[in-house]
């Protein structure tokens, strides 16, 4: 068994990846979120993320990363690893973004860290499909305006959304599973949850060519 945290950013993939690293009898540590200096976190806010550890019972560490980011990545994993006694990282990566590699792969190559992509370079449709057939609930939490248009922000990707995501992303081309960006999700259940989460009282803002649900201040 070999001790892993896995990446977390509260959407589908990372809810994807958290199961297959469990039913390849890795032992998950933590869940981890790396974050620039003074983020906003619109595609997955951060108290939900936080919430969503505490339904699934892992501990949750948000992680700042410094410039230069590629030797600040490296002394924040080289860390974590000392930390957690750790073997790997998970990630729910599908492809690369913007034709560039992997990132976290070549940052943990020199700290003998392995790094597991269960979902890396799956068909997307198999994908969408293995989320429902897990009982993965889904929300869109944000969307680029570009490809979707704004009222598609707190949809539930549930059989009929997913279909009519993938019809859009056959005719207009973009990434069915949003894995460029064109769009991300909020977890509310799943394998492993205690309960499931609620998404309370949001609302959708604008910032630029992005549409996200921001939570209402009390």
């Amino acid at each position: 068994m070999s001790r892993v945290i896995l990446l977390w950013s509260g959407g589908k993939d990372a809810m994807q990846a958290l199961c297959h690293a469990r039913e390849a009898g890795h032992q998950v540590a933590a869940l981890v979120t790396f974050a620039p200096p003074a983020p906003r976190f619109l595609a997955h806010p951060l108290s939900q993320v936080r919430r969503q550890a505490a339904a699934l019972a892992l501990p949750h560490r948000l992680v700042t990363i410094e410039a230069p980011f590629d030797l600040g990545y490296e002394r924040a994993l080289a860390a974590l690893k000392e930390e957690w006694q750790l073997d790997g990282v998970v990630t729910g990566d599908i492809d690369g973004v913007g034709g560039a590699p992997n990132w976290i792969r070549e940052r943990c190559r020199p700290l003998g860290l392995t790094v597991h992509t269960p979902l890396w370079q799956q068909p997307r449709e198999a994908l969408l499909a293995d989320m429902l057939t897990r009982g993965i609930v889904a929300h869109l939490s944000c969307v680029d305006t570009r490809v979707l248009a704004p009222e598609w922000v707190g949809r539930r990707l549930d059989a009929a959304t997913l279909a009519e995501l993938q019809q859009l992303a056959a005719s207009r081309g973009f990434d069915a599973c949003g894995e460029q960006g064109e769009y991300h999700t909020m977890v509310t259940d799943g394998p492993g949850f205690a309960a499931p989460l609620t998404l309370g009282h949001w609302q959708v803002a604008r910032q630029e060519h992005l549409a996200y649900l921001q939570e209402d201040e009390e």
